[in-house]
C-alpha cells in the first residue's frame, strides 16, 4: 500500500490530526471518495495487526519477565488536575530513599506492557510510576483499540497536568530523593515533551519517538533532554530539526538518537511486528544511563 497513506493513518491514529483532515487527505491520496473508503478497513486491519499487542498480552497481571524478585508493586492513586489519578507503582523492595521516574504509556493506556516497563526502571533502582491517563473515564480497558479511541478524546491541556502532577507527588514522596525523571513511548513520549515544557522542576527528560512540543515553548524547558527516534518514522521525524535547532537556541542541554533501520515503537517487545531488540536495548542503556547521571 502506498507508504504516504499508511503514513497518514498512523499520523492519525496517534491522534496528529483529526478524523476530518485525515479523510480529506486520504481521498485526495486515493483519488477518490469511493476508493478512500475501499481503503480505510484494509488501513485499520492493517494498523491493528501491526500495533495493537495480542490480546494475551492485555490481561491484567501479564508481565513478560514475570519476575517481581527484589521489588515492590502496587496500585496507587495520586490528586490530580481532573481528580483522583491512579497509577502502577514499582521500586527496590529494601525502603529508603531513590531517584524517580514517571513512566508516559502509548496511546493504547496503561497495559500489562508499561506495567512491565515500570518494572524494569524499579530494577535499576528508581521510585518509578506509571500514570493512566484514562483515570478520569475509569481508567484503561482491556480492548486496546477502544483505550486509543478514548485518549483520542481526553482534554489535551488536562492531561498535561494529569503528569505534571505525578513529577509533583514523586518529588514528596517519603521514599524519593526528590529528583524526577519523565520517559514515555509515542504518544507517551509526546506527553514527556509536554511535561518538560510545563514542569519547570522536571530533573530529567527521556522521550521516544514522540511529537515534538511547538517551537514557541521549547525554551521553557528547564530539563536536559535525551530523545530516541526511529529511523523509519517520518512524520515524526520531521519535527527533529525545528526542535534541535529550539533546544540549541534555548541552550538546552539535549542528546538526540536516531535509530536506523528500526520502526516506530521500537521498543515495545509485547509487539513481535515493531520491536526491534537491538535499537531497543542500547536505546534502554543510554536512557538508564542519563537518568542515573541526572538524578543522583
Amino acid at each position: 500500500m502506498n507508504v504516504k497513506i499508511n503514513s497518514l493513518y498512523e499520523d492519525y491514529k496517534r491522534g496528529g490530526i483529526n478524523r476530518r483532515d485525515f479523510l480529506r487527505k486520504l481521498t485526495l491520496y486515493a483519488g477518490s471518495t469511493a476508493a478512500a473508503l475501499t481503503l480505510l478497513p484494509m488501513l485499520e486491519n492493517n494498523y491493528a495487526n501491526a500495533v495493537t499487542p495480542p490480546e494475551s498480552h492485555l490481561r491484567q497481571g501479564y508481565s513478560r519477565s514475570k519476575d517481581d524478585t527484589g521489588l515492590f508493586t502496587e496500585f496507587i492513586t495520586y490528586p490530580g488536575e481532573t481528580g483522583e489519578m491512579k497509577a502502577f507503582l514499582a521500586r527496590p523492595d529494601e525502603k529508603k530513599k531513590y531517584p524517580a521516574v514517571v513512566v508516559v504509556h502509548e496511546i493504547f493506556g496503561l497495559n500489562p506492557h508499561i506495567q512491565d516497563v515500570t518494572r524494569r526502571f524499579a530494577k535499576e533502582g528508581f521510585l518509578t510510576i506509571a500514570p493512566d491517563a484514562l483515570s478520569p473515564a475509569g481508567g484503561t480497558p482491556d480492548d486496546g483499540s477502544k483505550a486509543v479511541t478514548m485518549i483520542r478524546e481526553l482534554d489535551g491541556e488536562k492531561t498535561t497536568k494529569n503528569f505534571v502532577a505525578a513529577v509533583k507527588y514523586l518529588k514528596t514522596h517519603p521514599l524519593s530523593t526528590g529528583k524526577v525523571g519523565c520517559t514515555g513511548f509515542c504518544w507517551g513520549g509526546a506527553m514527556t515533551n509536554q511535561v518538560a515544557v510545563n514542569e519547570p522542576d522536571l530533573d530529567a527528560a527521556v522521550p521516544y519517538y514522540g511529537r515534538q512540543p511547538a517551537t514557541e515553548d521549547v525554551p521553557r524547558i528547564k530539563a536536559p533532554v535525551m530523545a530516541h527516534y526511529a529511523g523509519d518514522d517520518a512524520r515524526i521525524n520531521e519535527g527533529i530539526p525545528a526542535f534541535e535547532e529550539a533546544l540549541k537556541k534555548a541552550g538546552i542541554e539535549y542528546k538526540i538518537y536516531m535509530y536506523e533501520g528500526a520502526q516506530h515503537a521500537f521498543n515495545n517487545d509485547s509487539n513481535s511486528e515493531r520491536y526491534n531488540e537491538q535499537a531497543a536495548k542500547l536505546a534502554w542503556e543510554r536512557t538508564i544511563e542519563f537518568f542515573k547521571e541526572k538524578l543522583k
